[in-house]
């Protein structure tokens, strides 16, 4: 066994380069190059190597540079298909070694078990954020020798017994036999897997696959007693079914197993058949790749959760949104706006409506919705972002992620796209992330969040600033119907609207009562009556929570909660708001003097202590401007 690894055989290392693609083919099991690619005459004859021979596939693909990739395919001691389907990231990593950044079309050729191995590298390369994800994208083509995707026709559990025997002989590896065998679903799966990758819209890889069409014969003393009298008559080891991928082109050569990857001349009516599948394959490499690099550039969608179909109202501010949000709105900034408004007035459902409605009315527009609720959820968004984009560099310990994103997307390459970047109410954070925000005249951002000095720290125009207050009466009777099925829960007309008073037409209370009315099956009549009979039933019905599939994981649905977080972002960033909230909470619900609030402080304080929109952030209980 030779050295493994990647070896150029074509051209030759004293004749000069001009190829434009490379052309890779990986052996199977128990064997090696060339050993494995040579046809030996038998007769003194030279022998012939169809890879590097000048006048078999050099002559009919001359822009070709060639290399095999030997693996050491009679070694599987332990874990044996893991071991298998290993060597494909050493053979991953040996191209994108070789390679560099070249973006040279690939061909693979596959013989045998190497087409497993190839096939668990496509699988390998197209995962998400993988640095391989670029040798998927430059491959135009495979063709595979007499595979055995699928095992042999023999029954179980001697499908793979059967392969591996006939082709190893009496050195077959019983630990990668039973290994097969107990693995078998798994390996088909992984077959499935690289099916669906080559299918896909975004690759659509095309393949050639060749099966064998001559018996072979089985030493009987090889195979146990119950099989071996039907294979020492010789029959056909990797089928037409097993070698052949559903919805690709397969055909048969006039081989032995064994012979599947050896051509005794270019006259060869088998050779003849694989080198035009090759030829075909190069001569569509163009549309391959212009195909691929188009489908690259169609926008994308990345958001969180689905549209929500019991959305109701806002269309004033929607339609203020969509005439400002889209990127050609204005064509010489890259916009910033903000929906800003109390916990749980319906912000994020707006911004989610208005990103369903921008990629509706702007289908070449992308949009990335980006949670800002901490620095771990932005950068972990920014991640996707770069894996949805192919940005390279991400995988590297020391990259800086958000910036390789914010570079991405302030290039004009990246073209039209709407950024979201949901809960921005944290001051501090939201200043230190603001430096990884985007510059695109062909880009827009849409802040949400609750605090008002957020939107200062942005530079957002007063155009750009849009408040979210209370639901109309109309709207919230139309949001309680949707979640409340049941028209005998609400009939009561009288009670709902008090209930709806009572909860102040606020979108997430309203979510609440509904969600908790229906899951017990009360009307707003009885919930009416939970909430009046004791402060403690109402803040423990506030304190409720409920699943909402468009609110992140990790967030606290309840009313009461969702006040918490508010007051606790007013207390950090205007305490003495804070402090007077902590006071007027003892008094009647009716105009308080100033007069009555902390003498001492400067009306300056004052008057921003008690700025309309910190008051509005919290409820309604007034303050007078009496004295």
């Amino acid at each position: 066994m030779g050295p493994n690894g990647l070896k150029k055989i074509v051209p030759a290392e004293n004749v000069t380069d001009n190829t434009t693609v490379d052309i890779i083919a990986i052996h199977g099991l128990d064997t090696e190059s060339p050993r494995t690619w040579v046809f030996d005459k038998r007769d003194g004859s030279p022998t012939v190597n169809w890879l590097q021979d000048s006048d078999m596939l050099p002559a009919a693909v001359p822009s070709a540079r060639i290399y095999t990739y030997d693996w050491n395919a009679k070694v599987f001691d332990n874990a044996p298909v893991q071991t298998l389907l290993g060597h494909a990231d050493y053979l991953l990593g040996l191209v994108a070694a070789e390679r560099g950044t070249s973006d040279r079309p690939i061909i693979f050729i596959a013989s045998c078990f190497g087409g497993l191995v190839l096939a668990e590298a496509i699988c390998r390369a197209a995962q998400e954020g993988s640095k391989y994800r670029q040798i998927l994208r430059s491959t135009v083509g495979i063709v595979f020798l007499a595979t055995p995707f699928f095992g042999t026709d023999a029954a179980r559990p001697a499908s793979w017994l059967v392969v591996v025997k006939g082709i190893m002989g009496k050195d077959a590896s019983d630990q990668l036999i039973k290994d097969l065998e107990a693995r078998h679903d798994f390996v088909r799966e992984r077959v499935q897997k690289f099916a669906e990758i080559a299918n896909s819209n975004a690759i659509r890889l095309p393949i050639r696959c060749f099966y064998e069409t001559k018996k072979t014969k089985i030493a009987k003393k090889i195979l146990p007693t119950w099989i071996s009298d039907r294979w020492s008559r010789g029959s056909i080891l990797v089928t037409e079914s097993s070698a052949c991928l559903h919805g690709f082109e397969c055909r048969g050569l006039g081989k032995t197993h064994v012979m599947m990857n050896k051509f005794e001349g270019n006259d060869c009516p088998d050779f003849k058949q694989v080198k035009e599948a090759i030829q075909f394959i190069l001569e569509e490499a163009p549309n391959t790749l212009k195909r691929r690099e188009k489908d690259a550039k169609k926008p994308h969608f990345m958001v969180p959760f689905g549209r929500n179909e019991n959305f109701v109202g806002r269309e004033s501010i929607l339609q203020q949104l969509l005439g400002r949000i889209p990127p050609d709105a204005n064509q010489d900034d890259c916009q910033r706006t903000v929906l800003e408004g109390l916990g749980g007035i319906g912000k994020t459902q707006i911004a989610l409506e208005a990103a369903y409605r921008v990629r509706d009315k702007h289908p070449d527009c992308s949009v990335f919705w980006v949670p800002a609720v901490d620095a771990t959820s932005f950068e972990n968004a920014y991640r996707d972002i770069a894996r949805e984009l192919g940005v390279k560099g991400i995988e590297d310990d020391k990259a800086d992620v958000r910036m390789l994103v914010k570079a991405a997307l302030s290039h004009d390459s990246a073209g039209s796209w709407l950024m979201i970047a949901d809960n921005a109410d944290d001051m501090k954070l939201v200043t230190s992330l603001s430096e990884y925000l985007p510059f695109n005249r062909k880009g827009s951002i849409l802040f949400t969040t609750r605090n008002h000095s957020v939107v200062s720290s942005l530079d957002i125009s007063p155009k750009g600033l849009m408040n979210i207050g209370q639901m109309s009466r109309e709207e919230s009777f139309e949001m309680l119907k949707k979640y409340v099925k049941q028209e005998s829960q609400w009939h009561d007309i009288k009670s709902t609207t008090e209930l709806l008073d009572l909860l102040t037409d606020f979108p997430l209370a309203i979510r609440q009562a509904s969600a908790y009315m229906s899951e017990n099956g009360i009307s707003t009549t009885k919930y009416l009556h939970y909430c009046r009979s004791s402060d403690k039933d109402m803040v423990e019905l506030l304190s409720e929570n409920f699943q909402d599939r468009g609110r992140y994981d990790a967030s606290k649905n309840p009313v009461a909660m969702t006040w918490l977080i508010s007051f606790e972002h007013i207390s950090q960033s205007r305490p003495l708001a804070a402090q007077y909230l902590r006071f007027i909470c003892f008094l009647a619900e009716k105009d308080i003097p100033i007069s009555l609030l902390l003498p001492e402080r400067s009306k300056r304080e004052i008057d921003k202590a008690i700025d309309k929109r910190t008051v509005a952030r919290m409820g309604d209980k007034g303050i007078s401007t009496a004295y």
